[in-house]
């Protein structure tokens, strides 16, 4: 890994692994930053009944630009630390990094 990965993502196969740090309940869904080498996201939902994961991964697709099968949740179902993998070609969190730095 380049020096100048962050290291909430990998590749590992076809999928990009993104090791994220999830805060339910917010007002709007976001990116917050970094927390723990894991990337920091607010999400608009609450932690109640999956709601917060299944919003998750949706907004995720969206922000990738991907379809929502390609985004699976592959730790943390009942965590704020949770492991996402994004079947995608390089490179689709670009968005995500750049919707931070505005």
């Amino acid at each position: 890994m380049a020096p100048s990965e962050p290291a909430w993502r990998r590749r590992q196969g076809d999928d990009w692994l993104l090791e994220l740090h999830v805060q339910p309940g917010a007002k709007v869904s976001a990116v917050v930053g970094e927390h723990d080498g894991r990337l920091k996201l607010k999400i608009a939902a609450p932690a109640v009944d999956n709601k917060a994961n299944a919003a998750l991964l949706t907004w995720l697709a969206a922000q990738l630009c991907v379809p929502k099968s390609a985004v699976r949740l592959v730790r943390g179902e009942t965590s704020r630390k949770k492991t996402v993998a994004v079947r995608s070609d390089p490179a689709p969190w670009r968005d995500l990094e750049k919707n931070h730095q505005s």
